[in-house]
């Protein structure tokens, strides 16, 4: 039988009402841009606070469109309810093109599949960018885990169907629907425990032994595998990720299982299609830069990028799968 865990500091998803200063369902006028755009200093919305992954790269990225524009460009974080308040944010913005700001994935996604989120947007409320990262999910066991592959970890877990506990940073995170993605691929169980509140809850309770397995991005195990405190077992990828290149990926151990997060901008829909393929373009070339990508590699981000026409692609590709995913995660209730 599968157990759900919710960790006793959780809350409730968050339901927001943000006063909307336009139509966030996109049917804003298309706004204008000037022959000399950008002519005025740029806005870039954080979805998340400040110092955690999303903002230090979001924050490289301001510094660099500055260098190339010569305009500022302020970044303000509006954290909350996993990045919905800064998407909220986003398709309310005014359609001049000069206020745009990060879209994670799933968040981006799973805030409009869960109705009980109250989302006041949908895809058609973003006109996407650029694609910055890609960032794909791990698993880590303890140093001293019987578990040395991925095969261990799921043979263990279809002996012993949901008694295998793992961290998420809440329901419908996106190690929510990675795990969920394993169980559908393998047929094993686990089960989760959430951390609705995010922040070093999930690796805090890995350490203390509460949990065996703690699921999370390759940034964000980087560092607690060179430290000891854990070894990584599998990717979720179908490369390794040069920031582990000894840990296989779940391809490699035959199971298709391709779950990330990925850190992207947009602007909101009506924003001017010049001041879309300018930040575009602009981001590519910044991001072609060898010294932008060893400065990303620094802070354990791996350069991915996309233009606007292809990250398009990929943001409807990517709510596809986890359109898939959700009747799974929601079914099980974890």
């Amino acid at each position: 039988m599968r157990k759900t865990i919710t960790s006793v500091s959780g809350a409730a998803l968050l339901l927001i009402s943000v006063a909307a200063c336009g139509d966030a369902s996109g049917s804003q006028e298309q706004g204008e841009a000037s022959a000399n755009y950008p002519e005025e200093n740029l806005t870039m919305i954080v979805g998340y606070g400040p110092g955690g992954s999303t903002d230090v790269g979001a924050r490289l990225m301001a510094d660099a469109l500055e260098d190339e524009l010569g305009v500022n460009v302020t970044v303000e974080n509006k954290e909350g309810a996993g990045g919905q308040v800064g998407l909220t944010a986003v398709a309310n913005a005014d359609c001049d093109g000069y206020t745009f700001g990060t879209a994670n994935f799933p968040s981006a996604i799973v805030s409009v599949l869960d109705e009980s989120r109250g989302a006041t947007y949908d895809r058609e409320s973003f006109a996407p960018i650029a694609l910055q990262v890609v960032d794909p999910t791990a698993i880590v066991v303890a140093q001293d885990s019987p578990y040395d592959t991925i095969d261990d970890l799921l043979a263990a877990a279809e002996e012993n169907p949901g008694d295998i506990l793992y961290t998420t940073t809440g329901v419908a995170s996106n190690e929510h629907f990675a795990m969920a993605a394993v169980e559908e691929a393998t047929g094993a169980e686990f089960a989760p425990v959430h951390f609705p509140d995010g922040g070093g809850a999930p690796k805090t309770a890995f350490l203390g032994g509460e949990v065996e397995m703690y699921v999370a991005n390759v940034s964000d195990v980087v560092e607690m595998t060179e430290n000891g405190q854990g070894k990584v077992i599998g990717i979720m990828d179908s490369e390794r990720s040069p920031f582990l290149p000894d840990v296989p990926t779940f391809t490699e151990a035959g199971h298709d299982v391709e779950i990330s997060s990925s850190r992207g901008y947009a602007f909101p829909a009506c924003a001017p299609e010049e001041a879309v393929t300018t930040i575009s373009e602009t981001m590519g070339t910044i991001m072609e830069d060898e010294e932008f990508q060893t400065k990303m590699k620094e802070l354990g981000l791996a350069p991915s990028y996309k233009n606007a026409e292809e990250y398009a692609g990929y943001w409807t590709e990517t709510e596809g799968t986890f359109e898939t995913l959700f009747p799974l995660v929601r079914e099980e209730g974890k």
